[in-house]
C-alpha cells in the first residue's frame, strides 16, 4: 500500500471532517437554516482576514474573482500599477491589459520580495493612478511580499491584494494595514476543495466601484451585496452549497485552533521545511525567512530536472510536489506546507524528496535533512535519537 501525500501549495489536504461534509444530503440554499451557515462563513472569513469590511463570496476559482475585481473597480483606460515578481503577478498584468487598462509595472526579480519603497516612489510619480495590485504570497516562487509596507506605499490609491495562498497561512491584517481589496479562495490554507472565492471591500473600494463602467453580470458586487441584505441572506446565483458547508467546518476548525496559533503553526512548518532542505545540502530559491509559511521553493542541483523529479516522487513514493513554470521551469521544485499539515507530514515529504534525489543520482544525506527539520520542532527528541 502506498498513500498519496499531497504537498503542493494548493489544493491542500482536507481535514477528515471537512471531506465528510461532501457526503451529506444536498439542501436548499434559500432556507433560514442554510442562510445561517452562509453568514457564519462570511463572519469566519472576516475574522481570518482581520477585517470589518464587507465581504462577498462567489462560486468560482480565484481567477474568476480577480476578473470580477477588474469589472467592478475600473473603467476602460484607468491607470493601475501592478507589482510583478512572479508568475501570478504576471497574470495580473495580463488580466488588467485584457480589460483595456493603462498598466504601470514595478517589476522585480523572481525569487525576491518587492522593495515597497520602489512602489511608493512609482505611486507618487504616476499621475492619474487609481489603484495598485500586489500578490501577497507569490506561489510560483515561495516569496511573501510585505503587505503592511504595500498598504503604506499605496495610501493615495485603492490597494488590491491577491492573497490566494497567503490567507490563513501568512500574517494578514486587512484593516490595520489599510488594504482596500483582498481577494482569495478556499483551497489552500483554508482546507476546502476548490470552487469558492471571496473578496473583502473597504469603503474606498466601494467608492471606486461606484464610478466603474466596465460591464459585469455574474460577478456584479451590487447584486452580491443586495443578496446578502435580503430577508434571508445568500447569493444572487445558485452557490456551491456543499463547498460552503465544507468551508464552514474548515473555518470552525481554524478558529478553534485560533488565528494566531494557526499562523504560528505555519511559521514552524516553514522553518522545518527550510531547515530540512538546507540540512541535505540543497539550496533554497525562496528566502530563508519566517514569512515563507505556506510554500518553500528549492533550487535543484545541476543535472536534476524538476519535472523528472516530481514524476519520480509521485511514481515511487506517492508524494506530490509542484514543478515550476516560466523561467524557473525544470530548475525549481515547490513544497507546500499549508492547511491541514503537521510536523510529521513535513518530515515525510522531506524524506521522500531526499530519497528521490538520491535515486536520480544526486548524493546527499537524507538523515541530516530530517534531523534538521525535527530539531526545529523538537530539539529534545533529536538529542534523544543520537
Amino acid at each position: 500500500m502506498r498513500k498519496y501525500r499531497l504537498a503542493v501549495p494548493g489544493p491542500t489536504p482536507l481535514p477528515p471532517e471537512v471531506a465528510a461534509v461532501a457526503t451529506l444530503p444536498i439542501e436548499d440554499e434559500r432556507t433560514e437554516r442554510y442562510s445561517a451557515v452562509f453568514m457564519r462563513v462570511i463572519d469566519g472569513l472576516r475574522e481570518v482576514l482581520r477585517t470589518r469590511n464587507e465581504l462577498l463570496l462567489f462560486t468560482s476559482s480565484m481567477t474568476g474573482a480577480f476578473e470580477g475585481a477588474m469589472q467592478n473597480l475600473f473603467s476602460p483606460g484607468d491607470r493601475i500599477l501592478v507589482v510583478n515578481n512572479g508568475a501570478f503577478a504576471s497574470r495580473w498584468t495580463e488580466l488588467t491589459r485584457r480589460f483595456g487598462l493603462d498598466v504601470v509595472e514595478v517589476a522585480s526579480e523572481w525569487g525576491r520580495p518587492v522593495d515597497m519603497e520602489r512602489v511608493a516612489r512609482a505611486v507618487a510619480a504616476t499621475p492619474d493612478l487609481v489603484a495598485a495590485v500586489a500578490v501577497h504570497c507569490e506561489t510560483s516562487t515561495g516569496v511573501v511580499n510585505d503587505m503592511r509596507a504595500f498598504g503604506e506605499a499605496t495610501r493615495s490609491v485603492v490597494s488590491i491584494v491577491d492573497s490566494a495562498s497567503g490567507v490563513g497561512a501568512c500574517e494578514l491584517r486587512t484593516d490595520e494595514w489599510g488594504l482596500d481589496v483582498v481577494v482569495a479562495g478556499c483551497q489552500k490554507a483554508l482546507m476546502t476543495p476548490p470552487g469558492l472565492a471571496f473578496v473583502s471591500l473597504s469603503p474606498d473600494a466601494w467608492l471606486l466601484h461606484r464610478r466603474a463602467t466596465l460591464p459585469r453580470y455574474y460577478f456584479d458586487w451590487d447584486k452580491a451585496r443586495d443578496a446578502m441584505l435580503a430577508d434571508i441572506p445568500g447569493t444572487p446565483w445558485t452557490p456551491a452549497i456543499s463547498l460552503i458547508s465544507q468551508l464552514d467546518v474548515a473555518l470552525r476548525g481554524l478558529l478553534d485552533e485560533g488565528v494566531d496559533e494557526t499562523l504560528a503553526r505555519h511559521v514552524r512548518l516553514g522553518r522545518m521545511a527550510r531547515a530540512g532542505v538546507l540540512g541535505m545540502g540543497l539550496e533554497l530559491f525562496s528566502p530563508d525567512d519566517d514569512r515563507g509559511a505556506a510554500v518553500t521553493a528549492v533550487r535543484l542541483p545541476e543535472g536534476i530536472d524538476s519535472r523528472a523529479l516530481v514524476g519520480h516522487l509521485l511514481a515511487e513514493y506517492g508524494v506530490q510536489l509542484a514543478d515550476s513554470a516560466g523561467p524557473l521551469a525544470g530548475r525549481v521544485v515547490r513544497i507546500g506546507h499549508c492547511g491541514h499539515v503537521d510536523a510529521f507530514d513535513v518530515v515525510t515529504v522531506l524524506s521522500a524528496f531526499g530519497l528521490a534525489l538520491r535515486d536520480l543520482g544526486h548524493p546527499l544525506d537524507v538523515g541530516n535533512g530530517v534531523a534538521a527539520a525535527l530539531r526545529v520542532t523538537s530539539p529534545t527528541l533529536v538529542r534523544g535519537l543520537r
